[in-house]
């Protein structure tokens, strides 16, 4: 089974979340190995998309929401332990009370 949003295909993860945000993930997160040339000229890219989109952060955290919201059952999968009652031993108090 194929998937396409729009006229792209989406192959992975990484296409659908590019996808839904319009820009490449490398963008935000950057590459191994890049020079600070590279990033420099990265950030500038970022931050001019972001002065062009004030919507983006918005999109992105919906985005994330989304995300989340489809997989919390796998992420938050937890499974019960037995609780010990633990009782707490009260400090003795040894002298005259104040």
């Amino acid at each position: 089974m194929k998937d396409f949003i729009g006229s792209h295909q989406a192959v992975s993860g990484t296409d659908f979340v590019e996808l839904a945000l319009g820009t490449p993930v490398e963008l935000w997160l950057g590459v191994e190995g890049e020079t600070e040339m590279e990033r420099a000229a990265r950030l500038a890219a970022a931050r001019d998309i972001l002065a062009d989109n004030p919507e983006l952060p918005d999109r992105v955290s919906q985005v994330a929401a989304e995300a989340i919201e489809a997989y919390a059952p796998e992420l938050f999968t937890v499974v019960p332990l037995a609780i010990a009652t633990v009782r707490r031993r009260r400090p003795r108090r040894n002298g005259v009370a104040a």
